[in-house]
Parts: C-alpha cells; structure tokens; sequence
C-alpha cells in the first residue's frame, strides 16, 4: 500500500467519522468539533485529487467562517437543548420513514447504474492538459462560464436581500437617523442664540 493510498483511506474514515459524530453527538460543541474534522478531511481528500484550491476554499471558508461561526453561535447562545431533544423526539418515526425511503431510492439507483463509454469525454473540461488546476478553474469560471457565473452571484443577491426584507421588523419606539432631514435643516430654524446675563441662568 502506497503513501496516496493511505492517506486516501485514512481521510475517507476521517470524514465519515466526522460526519458521524457531528450528527450523533450529544454536546452541539462537540458537533461543530467533529464538522471541522469532516471539513479538514475534504480538504485532504481534494489535495489528493490534485485540486489544492478546492482544499484551501475547503478550509478557509467553510473551517475558517462557517464552523467558527456555527461554534461562536452555540457557545454562545443559552439554548435548551434539552427541550430540543424532546420535542424532535416526536418526530423520530417519520424521520425513520425517511431515511429508510431515501436508502432504498439510492440502492435502486445505484443498483442499475452504469458508466457510459464517453462519460468522461463529457465530464472533461475544454482546457489544455498542461494548465494548472487552479488557472484552468479560473478560465473555467471566468471566461467560458463567465455569463453562468454572474448570474449565480446576482441569485444568492437576491435570495440574501429577500431574507432581510423577509425577516426585517420596524420598531416604532427606536430612534432613527434621518439624513436627508440633518443635510438639509435651517441653521437659523436649529440654532438659537441666548443672552445670558451675568449671574443668571437660562
């Protein structure tokens, strides 16, 4: 067994047992410990496949802002996880039912799955064999998807701005600037001069 073979079964067993324990864990701490184990083993899994920057976006966004978040998130909030707990425990047998409903469509389809002969002249990228993954992404994402890419952007802008509209709430006992009202005020209406005398007060 060679050093590759190796470090691709021992990431394998990392990310499966990873992703394991983020589920089954009692602690949501422990949960969000166990995410970033799955993520780190991605990554490794993605070296091995030779794309390095797949692996550093594995790690810079998704270990580095997505689960430092959802842990900040989990320590910090004073959640009852007990009351959680029982609450889903209602709905165990229909998530059962599920499950078993999504197992037994992935095991028809994988049982009558076969590769077809051009499959990978189809998967193939249109880029030269002696470009650098990353650079081939790059000409991949930015120049004959650019299009495709930008529309994909301009869709999770949208869907970021509907979920603040959607969960934006006014309250009417909170002062709010208004700009346009300081920009353009009367001096002479905000301002007013007193004469104070000596000794006495307004």
């Amino acid at each position: 067994m060679g050093a590759a073979v190796f470090a691709f079964y021992l990431f394998a067993l990392s990310t499966i047992t990873g992703g394991l324990f983020t589920v089954l864990s009692r602690n949501p701490v422990h949960s969000v410990l166990w995410l970033i184990l799955s993520f780190l083993s991605s990554a490794g899994l993605f070296i091995l496949l030779g794309a390095e920057f797949v692996a550093m976006l594995m790690i810079i966004v998704y270990v580095g802002a997505v689960a430092v978040l959802f842990l900040f998130v989990v320590m910090m909030l004073d959640v009852d996880f007990a009351s959680l707990k029982a609450e889903m425990a209602k709905y165990l047998p229909l998530g059962l039912l599920i499950v078993i409903v999504l197992l037994m469509e992935l095991a028809m389809g994988l049982a009558v799955w076969v590769p077809s002969d051009g499959a990978k002249m189809v998967l193939g990228a249109p880029i030269p064999s002696d470009t650098h993954n990353t650079a081939a992404l790059g000409l991949l994402i930015y120049d004959q998807y650019f299009l495709l890419f930008q529309l994909a952007g301009l869709i999770l802008l949208v869907a970021m701005i509907g979920a603040i509209v959607l969960t934006l709430r006014h309250r009417k006992d909170v002062k709010r600037q208004d700009i346009l009202t300081q920009i353009y005020r009367d001096p002479d209406e905000a301002i007013s001069l007193k004469d104070v005398k000596p000794g006495q007060g307004l």
